[in-house]
């Protein structure tokens, strides 16, 4: 039985010193007091969070977005046509490496797992494959390479606005009525049945936008049980196309409309006003916040404070996957706080810090967004572990919330990664996955079959 020594360990009971953590099946099974005798020895053990919203491919657009053409007023619309452009190249084999290239960075930045929002599902021009699920085949064919927990929610896609256009461009790849994406989320569930016990499968309608409501009433019959993840209030724009077609804002609208519970994460939410705020807060659901993407689309504030004040629950994830780097999400999230408040140490509480509630609320509502048993150092639990040296110039052996301070704050987080487990399953050791070179040199063939003009 593997196990592991840890000097320092952050546990749902606190802090705690010299813990010996075992593990079997993929899971935690007995944590003891003591030295582990010989045994892989760490200077601090975490909880490694969910990822909670990626779309794998876009990966390979990172740094490829950041021109302007004559029209100044260039924002998430002009980003989201390039988004289309770049779709009309990728084929399955592509999908894969790029997935994996992702997925081997999310595990070195701490992740132990991804809910990925998958949506990218039919041939370039938007016909099906002749094997229909292909494309989720190989975003689990890459989780599985790189040994990433996954939850996979397969994405509809129906139609182009509220207005139910016709899906144009690379949009087309995206689109499934009904019929059609039921079969395509059963024959995705049955690829992933085929792999680790942790791998599992959710839902997600993309947006109110893109599904018609009568759509959305109907979709436990396609997935009964699972989480549901949905982008909800990203863009000024879509809240006055909501209002408009619907007649409420989009976060008015679902609530009214939908059971939003405990199975629900809500992405993005930029666009709250502070009553939809506490509604969106008071009903458990987990919102998923992207702050880097959200920065680097231009998308708006969440509304932190008053949806912390409301008990509301909130993790984080990549999305684009600009930039894979936990701590560097979750200080971008209180640093947007700061700027718009004028303020400091904005997520804090009077008895935690920074950096602590930010990480405990991103390993805890992470792991309720991905319908994943994981999120703490406590028997029972799925073995989503990370190790981090604190013997360095950026933690300097510091113990308790001061080490998740450093790791948030200093900008170096990422460097005190070594190792991290996801069901158990060591991926990560001395700061690299045990793949990475096989995993890299793929990836760079790939860019540039893609080349760079988008």
């Amino acid at each position: 039985m593997p196990k592991i020594h840890a000097r320092q360990a952050l546990t749902p009971d606190g802090w705690a010193r010299n813990l010996c953590v075992e593990i079997s099946d993929g899971h935690i099974r007995r944590i003891t007091e003591g030295s582990a005798n010989g045994n892989p020895s760490v200077d601090l053990l975490l909880p490694a969070p969910v990822n909670l919203h990626s779309h794998a491919f876009q990966r390979a657009m990172a740094g490829l977005t950041e021109t302007r053409g004559p029209d100044p007023s260039d924002s998430f619309w002009t980003w989201r046509q390039l988004m289309y452009r770049f779709l009309d190249r990728l084929t399955p084999d592509q999908v894969q490496a790029v997935a994996e290239l992702v997925f081997m960075e999310m595990l070195e930045a701490g992740y132990g797992a991804v809910a990925e929002f998958h949506y990218l599902h039919h041939d370039i021009g938007g016909a099906p494959y002749g094997h229909l699920p292909e494309m989720a085949e190989r975003i689990v064919a890459a989780a599985q390479d790189t040994g990433l927990g996954l939850t996979l929610l397969p994405v509809l896609y129906m139609q182009g606005g509220c207005d139910e256009r016709a899906l144009q461009g690379g949009q087309r790849r995206f689109g499934c009525d009904l019929d059609l994406f039921g079969r395509l989320h059963d024959e995705s569930a049955r690829a992933l049945s085929t792999g680790p016990e942790d791998h599992i499968i959710g839902i997600a309608p993309h947006s109110l936008r893109a599904v018609t409501p009568d759509s959305l009433t109907r979709i436990r019959e396609i997935c009964p049980v699972g989480p549901i993840h949905m982008h909800l209030a990203e863009q000024v724009a879509e809240v006055a196309e909501v209002q408009a077609h619907l007649g409420a804002r989009p976060v008015e609208w679902l609530l009214a409309n939908a059971d939003v519970g405990l199975d629900w994460c809500l992405i993005h939410c930029t666009q709250m006003t502070d009553t939809e705020t506490g509604e969106l807060a008071a009903t458990g659901a987990v919102a998923g916040l992207c702050p880097i993407t959200e920065s680097s689309l231009g998308d708006g504030i969440f509304n932190g404070i008053v949806f912390r004040d409301s008990g509301g629950r909130f993790a984080v994830g990549s999305d684009s996957n600009i930039h894979i780097a936990l701590w560097e999400e979750l200080a971008t999230l209180d640093y947007s706080q700061r700027l718009r408040d004028l303020s400091r140490a904005a997520m804090a509480t009077p008895d935690r810090s920074t950096g602590r509630c930010l990480f405990d609320a991103a390993a805890s509502a992470g792991a309720q967004a991905a319908g994943r048993s994981s999120g703490q150092i406590a028997e029972g639990k799925i073995a989503d572990l990370m190790a981090v040296s604190t013997d360095n110039e950026f933690l300097c052996d510091r113990s308790g919330d001061a080490i998740l301070d450093s790791l948030v704050f200093t900008g170096h987080g990422h460097r005190c990664v070594t190792d991290v487990w996801s069901a158990g399953r060591h991926m990560v050791s001395g700061g690299r996955h045990i793949g990475r070179d096989r995993i890299v040199a793929r990836f760079i063939e790939v860019s540039k079959q893609l080349g760079q003009d988008i």
